[in-house]
C-alpha cells in the first residue's frame, strides 16, 4: 500500500511561516501544553565533533491532541563559513502519531528552529517583561538577534533598539537593519553595561562561555531573555545575577539545570531556590509571573522539543494549504 510523504523546502517553508504574532501564538501554545505535565518530551540529544568543531542536537515531543509528532536535528559546525558554507543547518521530520509513519520532511536549514526560537522570546516578553518598553537591547549580532529583537517589537513595541556585539563594524549593521525593519531609532551600543542600564527589556543571543552581562548591571524594572546558553560549556549571565532577581524562569526546569544559566549558578553553588517556575506554568497562571514593574526578571530559554513539533504541525498545515511542496509515494 503507498504512503505518501510531503517534502517542503526551505523555500516552502519561508513562504508558509513568518515571525508574527500567529507564530507566537503557537509557541505559546506548546508551552501552556508542556505546563500540563502531559507533554513527553525526552532529553536532549546532543553530540560534539570536536575535530570539525561541531555539535548536533537532535530534539522531539509529543503533545496530546496533536495528529503528529516532530524530530528535530540540528547541526551547527562552526568552521563551515570559512569554506563558503552556512553553519547552521538540519531538518525536522514529522511523523504520524497514530501509525509512526513519516508524514512529511520539512528541509527548512534550520529556518523554522530560528522562527520557533526567536517566537519563544516573544513569549517570554509577553509574560514577563514589564508593561511598557521604551528601550530594548540586544547583546549579540547575528540571525537571531535580529530575529529576537522583531520578537519582541510584536509584544512590547518599544520605541528605541541597543545593539551591542564584539564586532563594533556588524553591531552598527545589526542596528541598521533592526532600524529599517522595525521603524524606530536603533543604534550600535559600545559599552554593554550602558545597554542593559537604558534597556528595560535584554535579550542575549550569543554562544558565549564566560558571562557577559554581569549581576552589578541588573536595575528594578528590567527583564532579560537569555536564550544563547543550550549547551553545558555556554554561559551569558553572571550566576550572581540568577541568584540576584526577584524572579528567574525557565522554559524546561531539566534542561537548564544541565544546559542553561541555571547549570552555572548551581555549579558555582549559589543556587538555593529550589525548583523554579517554568514559562508554561507562568503563561498557564498556576506560578506566579512579575509581580511588579520594579521587579527584576530572567528567563532562562534552552528551546524544547514541544516548540519543534508545534512549529512543525503549524508550517505543514499552511504549506499544505497553500499547494506547497511536492510528494513522492513509498
Amino acid at each position: 500500500m503507498a504512503h505518501d510523504i510531503t517534502i517542503l523546502t526551505e523555500a516552502d517553508l519561508r513562504r508558509a511561516v513568518h515571525l508574527n504574532l500567529e507564530a507566537v501564538g503557537v509557541v505559546e501554545n506548546a508551552f501552556t501544553a508542556l505546563a500540563s505535565g502531559k507533554v513527553i518530551m525526552p532529553p536532549i540529544l546532543s553530540m560534539a565533533i570536536p575535530e570539525a568543531n561541531g555539535e548536533v542536537d537532535v530534539k522531539t515531543a509529543f503533545i496530546p491532541g496533536f495528529d503528529g509528532f516532530a524530530i528535530k536535528v540540528s547541526p551547527g559546525f562552526f568552521d563551515n563559513p570559512k569554506l563558503g558554507l552556512p553553519s547552521l543547518n538540519g531538518l525536522m521530520i514529522l511523523f504520524s502519531a497514530k501509525t509512526g509513519l513519516v508524514e512529511a520532511l520539512l528541509l527548512d536549514n534550520g529556518y523554522l528552529t530560528d522562527i520557533r526560537t526567536a517566537a519563544a522570546g516573544a513569549v517570554a516578553a509577553r509574560h514577563l517583561a514589564p508593561v511598557n518598553v521604551k528601550t530594548a537591547g540586544v547583546i549579540g549580532t547575528g540571525v537571531q538577534a535580529r530575529l529576537q529583537m522583531q520578537a519582541a517589537h510584536l509584544v512590547r513595541p518599544f520605541e528605541r533598539a541597543l545593539v551591542w556585539g564584539r564586532d563594533g563594524a556588524k553591531a552598527e549593521r545589526c542596528a541598521g537593519e533592526l532600524a529599517d525593519l522595525l521603524g524606530i531609532e536603533a543604534r550600535a551600543e559600545a559599552d554593554p553595561a550602558r545597554l542593559v542600564a537604558e534597556s528595560q527589556l535584554v535579550v542575549t543571543t550569543t554562544p558565549a562561555e564566560e558571562p557577559i552581562v554581569k549581576a552589578e548591571w541588573l536595575h528594578s524594572g528590567l527583564h532579560i531573555t537569555a536564550m544563547g546558553s543550550d549547551q553545558s560549556g555556554k554561559n551569558e549571565i553572571d550566576p550572581q545575577a540568577i541568584v540576584k532577581a526577584g524572579l528567574y524562569v525557565a522554559d524546561r526546569v531539566s534542561q537548564c539545570e544541565k544546559l542553561g544559566e541555571l547549570r552555572a549558578a548551581i555549579e558555582a553553588g549559589l543556587w538555593k531556590g529550589g525548583t523554579p517556575p517554568e514559562l508554561g506554568e507562568i503563561i498557564a497562571k498556576t506560578k506566579p509571573g512579575r509581580e511588579n514593574e520594579r521587579q527584576i526578571t530572567i528567563c532562562d530559554l534552552t528551546g524544547t522539543g514541544a516548540q519543534d513539533t508545534a512549529i512543525a504541525t503549524f508550517a505543514l498545515k499552511r504549506a499544505r494549504a497553500a499547494g506547497a511542496g511536492s510528494i513522492i509515494s513509498t
